[in-house]
């Protein structure tokens, strides 16, 4: 009996601990497994719910595309039915036009048809008149048949030769009348559509100031900021009673210019002293030798000029502060070669070759001062030198006739030339040319009675 006792007890205690265990182990598993299970459904929803939007959304942009792709072709057949349509009606045009031609060209053909059998007619009726006349000579005068034709053939040749004089001289004249217009045309057509602006120079700038207590800042204690400025420039510095302002003078524009934009850096910068002075005059010189470089390769494009040395490039930029009369030098040789261009494209001649001559027929006047002679000789020196053919350099240093001009296109540049420099405005005359008008007034009021001085 104990021992049944016993084994239900211990079934009992087997079984709760069974319960226990299956509670405490197993259950809280059981459950997260079904948690887990559970997360993973919800997940593989999303997923497929994720699949179906990305499906949906790449139906939608195919559709989008292949509408785009439809659009677009469309678009491109709309383009080409109308390209062909232009083409159509260009073919037709040109139909009508080689109709029209060809109808024109048959009446000609009638034309010369009839013109021909009248000429004919009318050479028979001559032939048939000189032998009338020959048999009436031969009658009249009792001469034979080749003495009457010596005599005829000579009165024929006599008026034959005045006819022709005659048609010579109405020729010779219409056409120095033609020639004269057509050249009067040409030139007016060249200067109108090569208007350049010109900026008369002189040889000082006026660099203004903030205030006149800048000047003793420029001159700086016992004059050393004033003389270290004009001994790195090479500019006189003028300072005056002029209200806010200085003024450089110098008769090289390129060193003038250098000093107007250092004093101008550092007038701005405010540190005004001997070190600082050399150190904005060396930038300065940089900032004009770039300057330089653009301008001269601004007027290579403008004028279309191609395989010019990077040496006579820079030269053409050191043209723009050049002046000849108060004329810039870079802008006449610029307006010379667009000039020159309209005269060879009109004329039928070489317009490279001419626009080339003429936008270097001045660089002469930027060489070096050790260079003597007239700028037109050096210019063909300087063209030889850097390679530049015989033909350009003749043309563009024939303009003032010091060499022969060897061609049309050097006739072109000194026409050009003298055209740039007569147009109103261009230039300034010389002072000495203002005098000598002034003392020949003075002298025309002199001569009247009762005037003691002009």
């Amino acid at each position: 009996m104990d021992i049944l006792i016993g084994t239900i007890t211990g079934l009992v205690v087997a079984a709760a601990a069974t319960v226990i265990l299956w509670r405490t182990l197993v259950l809280p598993k059981e459950n997260e497994v079904k948690a887990r299970l559970a997360q993973l459904q919800q997940e593989r929803e999303e997923t497929l719910k994720q699949i179906d939007a990305l499906k949906k959304e790449a139906v939608l942009e195919a559709k989008e595309e292949a509408y785009r792709i439809r659009a677009e072709a469309e678009r491109e057949n709309r383009e080409k039915r109308a390209e062909i349509q232009r083409i159509e009606r260009r073919l037709a045009h040109k139909e009508e036009t080689l109709d029209r031609r060809l109808e024109g060209v048959e009446r000609k053909e009638r034309y010369l048809a009839a013109r021909e059998a009248e000429i004919e007619n009318l050479r028979r009726e001559a032939e048939a008149l000189v032998e009338q006349q020959q048999r009436e000579l031969q009658r009249i005068s009792g001469l034979t048949p080749e003495e009457a034709k010596q005599i005829f053939l000579r009165g024929i040749e006599e008026t034959a030769r005045q006819e022709a004089a005659h048609l010579i001289r109405e020729i010779e004249e219409e056409a120095r009348r033609e020639g004269e217009r057509r050249a009067r045309e040409i030139l007016i057509d060249a200067m109108q559509r090569c208007a350049v602006d010109q900026v008369t120079e002189t040889t000082v700038s006026v660099v203004p100031l903030p205030s006149d207590e800048m000047k003793g800042r420029i001159i700086g204690r016992e004059g050393r900021n004033i003389r270290a400025f004009e001994i790195a420039t090479g500019v006189d510095l003028i300072i005056d009673d002029t209200p806010e302002a200085v003024v450089l003078s110098c008769f090289d524009p390129i060193r003038r210019e250098v000093a107007r934009i250092a004093l101008t850096n550092l007038i701005a910068d405010g540190r005004i002293h001997p070190a600082r002075i050399e150190e904005v005059v060396e930038k300065a010189r940089e900032e004009v030798e770039r300057r330089i470089w653009e301008a001269g390769e601004r007027a290579v494009l403008e004028t279309g000029v191609t395989g010019l040395a990077p040496e006579l490039v820079k030269m053409l930029g050191k043209m723009r502060y050049r002046t000849s009369y108060g004329q810039n030098v870079l802008a006449h040789s610029v307006e010379v070669a667009h000039l020159c261009g309209v005269l060879a494209s009109e004329l039928g001649v070489n317009v490279a070759l001419a626009k080339r001559a003429g936008l270097l027929h001045d660089i002469g006047k930027v060489a070096d001062h050790e260079q003597e002679g007239p700028h037109a000789l050096l210019t063909i020196e300087i063209l030889r030198r850097y390679g530049e053919p015989e033909e350009v350099a003749n043309a563009a240093g024939a303009h003032h006739f010091d060499v022969e001009p060897a061609s049309i296109e050097a006739l072109f540049v000194a026409i050009a030339d003298s055209l740039s420099a007569a147009r109103p405005g261009a230039r300034r005359e010389m002072l000495e040319n203002y005098v000598k008008r002034v003392q020949s007034l003075e002298k025309i009021a002199d001569s009247f009675p009762g005037v003691e001085k002009a």
